[in-house]
């Protein structure tokens, strides 16, 4: 399943609002991805975490280059797993 972000909307904090092109919807909280990775430090001011856009694929997108799959988002937002970002476990036969 390929999905997409419809709609964002800014909460508080590291908060986000989403709604999925499957028409599902629910909160995020990306802090822990924003202070995990040094392409995402500017984001650390909530001004500049606040200044979002949706880009083609559709996801989130900030100007330093930060990006969240919409897959993970949705995982997030939503606690379904898309299975085919889950690795397949080999059996031996």
């Amino acid at each position: 399943m390929i999905i997409g972000v419809k709609a964002a909307e800014y909460i508080d904090a590291y908060r986000l609002n989403l709604v999925f092109d499957t028409d599902e919807s629910g909160e995020v909280d990306l802090q822990d991805l924003i202070f995990k990775y040094d392409a995402a430090s500017p984001l650390r001011n909530t001004d500049y975490f606040k200044d979002f856009k949706l880009d083609d694929w559709p996801t989130l997108v900030w100007d330093c280059g930060f990006d969240v799959s919409p897959e993970t988002l949705y995982e997030r937002a939503t606690g379904k797993r898309v299975d085919w970002l889950q690795p397949e476990i080999m059996t031996e036969q």
